[in-house]
């Protein structure tokens, strides 16, 4: 009783550190995250001290009651992914599945942005257009948009412009009806190449947009 005791003492500490605290370094995603882990570990604390000290189910228990930032793979949530797919064929955006049960959309800058620019191109806007259209049609989700870009110019420059990116997509969306309360941004600037940064077609691929969205089972919000 007294190890049950201490271990909610502890994750009810650290929950209140992380929520508590603004400028702990880390994402709007990872703080939520983190504050879920750890309502997790109290509830689940809890529920084990009530069930004769059986750890497991109490770890089980907690995981789905301290559930923020996970999500949940649904048939909605497949059925827009094959929507984005089909939306997306031959542009060269990346539709994917994350091992954290999101749906992740790659977008690079021929679609998405000019180089030094975050106003939405064109083909980028029929996209967003389905992808809001998809929203409209989910229960529960979230969605984190962040903008990158390549490592030519100052982080004086770049990390600006890569929030400019991301806040403009959300700007986008919630014009098009999604819920501004539920779409989170963030710039990460040139900190997250995925190619080299000394060609053309590395630089191209590094300016990027990633859009995240998620779907949390209700009891969770």
């Amino acid at each position: 009783m007294r190890k049950m005791m201490t271990m909610t003492a502890t994750a009810l500490v650290a929950v209140l550190t992380v929520s508590g605290c603004a400028d702990t370094g880390m994402s709007d995603t990872q703080r939520r995250t983190a504050i879920g882990t750890g309502v997790g570990a109290v509830a689940g604390a809890v529920i084990a001290s009530a069930t004769g000290g059986k750890a497991g189910v109490g770890a089980v228990a907690g995981a789905a009651i301290g559930g923020i930032g996970t999500y949940i793979w649904s048939a909605n949530m497949e059925k827009r992914k094959r929507e984005m797919q089909e939306a997306t064929q031959g542009t060269g955006i990346g539709v994917s599945q994350t091992a954290d049960n999101r749906l992740k959309l790659d977008i690079p800058s021929d679609v998405s942005f000019d180089t030094g620019r975050y106003d939405i191109k064109s083909n980028f806007a029929p996209i967003l257009n389905r992808f809001a259209d998809g929203l409209r049609s989910t229960p529960n989700y979230t969605v984190d948009i962040i903008g990158h870009t390549d490592s030519t110019g100052s982080d004086a420059v770049n990390n600006p412009l890569s929030i400019n990116r991301a806040n403009a997509t959300r700007n986008y969306l919630i014009n098009r009806g999604a819920d501004s309360t539920r779409i989170y941004t963030e710039g990460r600037g040139s900190r997250e190449p995925v190619a080299s940064n000394a060609t053309i077609e590395g630089r191209a691929q590094n300016r990027r947009v990633e859009i995240y969205m998620g779907e949390v089972a209700p009891q969770q919000r």
